[in-house]
């Protein structure tokens, strides 16, 4: 870590060792040196996964800073729960326009929490100053052979979505002044937006189970759409069973005209930053679902089914088709 930090009274070293320098746990060696080191179980393979977090780009300024530490980490444990990993370790590299305990205080806390709830130990990172930014690199394991991909998806599976969608994107649009939510709609679906829920437990329960799967960060549609490619096959989604999932009711909705009927569509099926878990699984398998559903404590919908032909149709509650016209969320466009 050789970026310098100027402080009054802190520099980069004494911000490590006071924020981020945490006994050692399952590392065989952790923060402080040239690299961590870590001992992977006979018979498991790691899966590894990073994610960056820019301000203004990911997360307002005025964000609160344990909702976003605790969302660093969130976004990258949902990348292990789709792959069925359990986590094992995590590095943090942080730039800050400053030190500020005032920030840094709640950050870590937010961060080192969820950490400790998952049991995933933060053995090493970097730090500089410059504009806000964060990027996480989790660590995880899961047994050979066992690992959940999103080139597994075969034709006749059923599609899955856990918890709910639509409220993290909810609370963006009126967050950003475009729709007006009621009070304690505004504060369960802002909840979902800073702090969603990674849902580990779900994605290693549904190994061998589930045949597909991926976390739904960028939009439903959107995220579906990358099973779809990698699998060789198509795919119809019921969008009625999709709005179902959303939290927020729509009687605490008052949207402009920008929007209208579309705004509930919208935000379920290409809102994004939802970090639920897509999965297909084949007909014979409901019942372990559902098994796997109730042993994890998340509640998961059939949502469609995967088809031969190429491509992904969209039919309302009656069979009929829907024009497709969400687009979901893309960094660059």
């Amino acid at each position: 870590m050789d970026a310098v930090i100027r402080s009054n009274t802190m520099g980069e070293f004494d911000l490590i060792a006071h924020y981020f320098t945490r006994p050692v746990q399952r590392a065989a060696l952790g923060v402080g040196d040239d690299c961590a080191l870590l001992v992977p179980t006979p018979g498991m393979q790691l899966a590894v996964s990073s994610d960056m977090l820019v301000e203004g780009r990911h997360f307002f300024a005025n964000t609160n800073p344990e909702r976003l530490g605790h969302k660093a980490l969130a976004v990258n444990l949902s990348d292990l729960a789709a792959c069925g990993a359990r986590p094992l370790a995590c590095t943090l590299a942080l730039s800050l326009p400053c030190i500020d305990a005032a920030w840094l205080d709640p950050f870590a806390r937010g961060l080192l929490a969820l950490a400790d709830a998952h049991g995933c130990e933060l053995i090493g990172g970097d730090t500089t100053q410059g504009p806000l930014n964060i990027c996480i690199t989790v660590l995880g394991e899961v047994p050979a052979g066992q690992a959940l991909l999103r080139s597994g998806a075969r034709v006749g599976d059923d599609i899955y979505a856990s918890g709910t969608l639509g409220d993290a994107r909810l609370a963006l649009e009126a967050l950003q002044g475009r729709i007006t939510l009621a009070a304690p709609a505004l504060a369960s679906a802002r909840q979902r937006l800073e702090a969603p829920t990674p849902r580990v437990a779900l994605g290693q329960a549904l190994r061998a189970i589930a045949r597909s799967a991926i976390d739904v960060s960028d939009g439903l549609l959107g995220d579906l759409g990358h099973i779809l490619r990698a699998s060789g096959v198509g795919a119809c989604v019921d969008i009625s069973k999709t709005i179902n999932l959303i939290a927020v009711s729509a009687e605490d909705i008052k949207a402009t005209g920008q929007f209208g009927t579309e705004l509930l569509p919208q935000c379920t099926l290409a809102g994004g930053d939802d970090y639920e878990l897509l999965f297909t699984a084949a007909p014979t398998q409901r019942s372990a679902v559902a098994a796997a559903a109730q042993a994890s404590n998340t509640p998961v919908a059939r949502i469609g089914q995967i088809e031969a032909a190429p491509g992904l149709r969209l039919i309302n509650a009656h069979g009929q088709q829907v024009v497709q016209r969400y687009a979901s969320f893309d960094h660059f466009a």
